[in-house]
C-alpha cells in the first residue's frame, strides 16, 4: 500500500509541475505577443529625427533587417520599385554634406541608406513617390524598433540633390534618388511628443 500510494503522489506532482509548466509558457507566448504589439506602437509614437550619433558601430545584421523592412511596405499593385543604396564609405558620407544642406549628421553617422525609384519597374505610373514613401517609413520605424537613430533626407524633387547623387554614386538614368536616410546610434533621447490632430479630423464629410 505504501508503495502504491508513493507512485499516485509522485504521479500527482508530476501532473501538476506538467499544467503549471504549461501555464507559465502560455501566459509568457500571450506576454510576447502583447509586447510586440506594444513595441510597434512604441516604435510608431516614439520615433524623432536623430541628427546626433554615438561611436557605436552598426552591423550587418541591423542593416538586413532595415532593408527587409523596407521591401515589406506596401506599393501600388505591388510594383515595387525600389532600389536601395546602401552608404558606409566615409569619404562619400562627407561629401553628400557639400552639397545637401540639410545633411550635416552624416559627418557623424554610421551608415546611410538611400532609396531609389525605378522607373523602368513600374506598372502603375506616377505612383512611384508613394511606393518609396512607404519604404523610407518602415525603415525609420525598424531603425527605431532596433535602437537606432535615423533622419529622412529630402532628395526628390529637388533636382541638384538628384543630379549630385546620381553623378557620385553612379545612379542610372531611369533609376532616381528619392530618400536618403542617415543611421546611427543616438545620442539624444527619442520621446513621444504630444501632438494636436483633433482638428484636424472629420467624420463621413469636412
Amino acid at each position: 500500500m505504501v508503495g502504491s500510494n508513493l507512485v499516485l503522489f509522485l504521479l500527482n506532482c508530476w501532473r501538476v509541475n506538467l499544467i503549471k509548466n504549461f501555464c507559465i509558457i502560455t501566459l509568457q507566448k500571450l506576454d510576447m505577443e502583447d509586447e510586440q504589439v506594444m513595441d510597434a506602437l512604441e516604435a510608431i509614437l516614439t520615433r524623432r529625427s536623430v541628427r546626433k550619433y554615438t561611436e557605436k558601430e552598426i552591423d550587418d545584421t541591423c542593416i538586413q533587417q532595415l532593408i527587409e523592412a523596407a521591401v515589406s511596405a506596401p506599393s501600388a499593385g505591388n510594383q515595387q520599385p525600389w532600389h536601395f543604396i546602401i552608404i558606409d564609405n566615409r569619404r562619400i558620407l562627407d561629401k553628400i554634406t557639400e552639397f545637401h544642406p540639410h545633411a550635416k549628421m552624416l559627418k557623424e553617422a554610421k551608415k546611410a541608406i538611400l532609396v531609389c525609384g525605378d522607373i523602368n519597374l513600374e506598372t502603375y505610373k506616377g505612383y512611384w513617390m508613394l511606393d518609396c514613401s512607404a519604404a523610407t517609413q518602415n525603415i525609420l520605424l525598424a531603425a527605431r524598433a532596433l535602437g537606432l537613430g535615423a533622419c529622412w533626407l529630402g532628395v526628390y524633387p529637388r533636382e541638384e540633390r538628384i543630379i549630385k547623387l546620381r553623378e557620385l554614386l553612379e545612379i542610372p538614368e531611369n533609376v532616381i534618388p528619392f530618400s536618403l536616410i542617415s543611421l546611427g546610434y543616438p545620442a539624444e533621447k527619442q520621446e513621444k511628443i504630444r501632438r494636436e490632430y483633433k482638428s484636424r479630423i472629420h467624420y463621413n464629410k469636412w
